[in-house]
């Protein structure tokens, strides 16, 4: 039991979040982790992985990202060496396809496993949740949907991502940009409005981003012009469902009292 609580510390060690709270590993660092000596031999699992996840019917890219790592070699020498970066899914996948005869793979199944379920929730569960709990949820979704959605516009060509961000939040919300929501929601200068939304708004804005990503990775659409065209109709798209729905539009929602990262300060000063 000992060994496991060390070695799963090991996992989160080198776990890494970015700019937009998303969790993930890089595989050389993953790699020594794992006792795996040659990154040749270990490269052939991370393709096994890759192959695993395509059967899975999941993107590749958006579970293993290429990236490139400069080191200065004893020689002083500058060289440019692959890596990739991973997400739970990935580091999950490389772990089923290493090798069984190493213990630590079978820590690594049991880790990124457990770790990967606590991100589920059944529908069930979803139920019995408070409010509170269910926009945390759902804030959690647009994240990880806002990652990949940035992933592939910026894949697609585009650079200004304010105004891309803005074509979508004016097709939903009738026109209003980012900082017209803020100021109608009464937010201080920089406070997330996805913090302060309610559930059923937050979904709203997550089938917004992911039927965007969608679309744009379906159509092959390349230009900054036209990816932001696009997400600024599916914006209205869902608008026009909610609305056929007769369900209320985004912009007449209620704002809860309470912003998400003020619920999350007031849990880490509960003792």
């Amino acid at each position: 039991m000992r060994e496991i609580d060390k070695q799963n510390k090991s996992f989160e060690d080198i776990k890494h979040v970015d700019e937009n709270n998303f969790e993930f590993w890089y595989a050389r660092e993953l790699q020594i982790v794992l006792n795996y000596k040659e990154w040749r031999k270990f490269e052939n699992v991370i393709n096994k992985a890759k192959e695993s996840c395509k059967n899975s019917g999941i993107n590749v890219f958006d579970c293993f990202v290429d990236v490139d790592k400069s080191i200065i070699s004893g020689k002083g020498r500058k060289s440019i060496i692959n890596d990739y970066k991973l997400n739970r899914y990935a580091c999950y996948l490389i772990a089923q396809n290493g090798d069984p005869r190493k213990k630590v793979i079978a820590l690594a199944q049991t880790y990124f496993a457990v770790q990967t379920r606590k991100q589920e929730i059944t529908e069930k569960e979803y139920s019995i949740l408070t409010e509170d709990e269910k926009r945390l949820y759902q804030r959690n979704l647009t994240k990880r949907g806002n990652y990949f959605l940035n992933q592939t516009a910026k894949k697609a060509g585009v650079k200004n991502f304010d105004k891309f961000h803005n074509a979508g939040y004016k097709g939903l919300y009738n026109g209003e940009t980012a900082n017209d929501i803020a100021k109608r929601k009464g937010l201080r200068y920089r406070e997330d409005i996805l913090d302060n939304m309610g559930s059923d708004e937050l979904i709203a804005n997550l089938f917004r981003i992911s039927q965007t990503e969608q679309k744009l990775k379906r159509d092959n659409i390349q230009t900054e012009k036209d990816v932001c065209s696009t997400h600024n109709k599916i914006g209205k798209i869902v608008r026009k469902a909610i609305k056929e729905a007769d369900g209320t539009m985004p912009e007449d929602l209620s704002t809860p009292k309470k912003s998400l990262k003020q619920l999350e300060k007031e849990d880490k000063n509960v003792v």
